[in-house]
């Protein structure tokens, strides 16, 4: 009879046991009816019919291994964004090539920089590899530049920026982006976050590409997740020097990403006309959301994203515990944010017309009767 103890059993690594896991946000609402899951960030557009029938292709074929290069999708979006495919590597999404980057960058004791509201998983991959996460104080929700190089040591390896950020929805321009990068040590690499970049319509914001294109410590990581509407399937992508390719491409698993999902998000690279229809329903809704939910006297902060970050007001009752178990009742999902720092906010991603009104409709009634605040008319 075995011994149920952890001295006769199997340990996990010194540290890996503290690591609180990745919660993604709520799936449904509480009631058992038709529900807006607006908690994850996903296109209201869905995919583009194209990468549906490409990956519908791929399924008279399951019994065949993926091409572990992603050849012909590391090609799509060189072609597609101008870039030296052999300078690209794909991962099981954008989070696979974090994880990646913190396996072989950062060894145990080494110190990696993010700012207090940054993506969760780059405390993940840096405790996961044995570093030290420091975490770094934002101004007015948004990345501090000279707050970050203040905190840059012999130790640190590694500065993850999300741009722009999520949960906030803030972003650098490319100014800022590139006097960090000035400021920072030659051993210390920077990862440029863009996941959320192709919704972004301000002239001072650059993804990264040119910062990467010209530099040797610089990776910019991007997702198919979002605007793509691939979320089911996994796939992102890393743009960085010869050197990282070369390092990360000799720890990533062999057939990283599957092959409906290379399929799916080469056809939707190459569908422009698509995605456009996806950032131009985002560009409309985005500022009317900002407006509605600023009438009913909640504090919108300014988003350049595919979602908003709603600050309740500090009153008894008009919480956003409260606002959230309202809407759940009400069948519309939003993300709570106690694991990011900013436990009186909800974050709501841009949702189709219907999702949109429903929710500041029912934000409306919230505030009425909690607030004293008129009605959305």
């Amino acid at each position: 009879m075995s011994n149920d103890t952890q001295a006769s059993r199997p340990a996990a690594r010194s540290g890996v046991m503290t690591i609180a896991p990745y919660v993604p946000g709520k799936s449904k609402g509480s009631r058992v009816r038709a529900y807006h899951k607006l908690s994850s960030n996903e296109t209201p557009l869905g995919p583009s019919p194209k990468a549906i029938e490409a990956y519908q292709a791929v399924g008279a074929s399951l019994e065949l291994y993926p091409d572990g290069a992603a050849t012909a999708l590391r090609e799509a979006i060189g072609d597609s964004i101008g870039i030296n495919p052999a300078q690209i590597l794909c991962g099981n999404g954008s989070d696979d090539l974090l994880g990646m980057i913190a396996h072989a960058y950062i060894d145990p004791g080494d110190e990696a920089i993010f700012t207090e509201h940054g993506f969760l998983v780059y405390r993940i991959v840096t405790l996961a590899a044995g570093g030290v996460p420091v975490v770094i104080a934002e101004t007015n929700k948004t990345a501090d530049v000279d707050a970050i190089l203040a905190a840059v040591t012999e130790r640190t390896k590694v500065v993850f920026l999300a741009n722009p950020n999520n949960p906030t929805g803030t972003y650098l321009p490319q100014s800022e982006v590139r006097r960090l990068h000035a400021g920072l040590p030659p051993h210390v690499l920077l990862v440029l976050d863009a996941a959320y970049a192709e919704y972004v319509r301000r002239n001072d914001y650059e993804a990264g590409i040119e910062l990467v294109g010209g530099s040797q410590n610089v990776v910019m990581t991007r997702t198919f997740s979002k605007v793509h509407g691939l979320a089911a399937l996994r796939v992102g992508w890393l743009y960085g020097p010869d050197h990282v390719i070369d390092a990360l491409n000799r720890i990533r698993g062999p057939f990283n990403v599957n092959a409906p999902g290379l399929a799916a998000a080469a056809a939707s690279i190459r569908d422009r006309a698509f995605i456009e229809a996806s950032i131009d329903h985002n560009a409309t809704w985005l500022p009317w959301l900002t407006a509605a939910f600023t009438d009913l006297g909640i504090d919108v902060t300014p988003s350049v994203a595919n979602f908003l970050l709603l600050n309740f007001p500090d009153r008894p009752g008009v919480s956003a515990e409260a606002a959230d178990q309202y809407l759940l009742d009400e069948g519309i999902v939003l993300r709570r944010l106690e694991p990011y720092g900013l436990p009186n906010a909800l974050r709501m991603s841009v949702g189709s017309e219907e999702a949109n009104k429903a929710t500041v409709d029912a934000l409306a009634r919230f505030m009425a009767e909690r607030g004293g605040q008129a009605p959305h008319g």
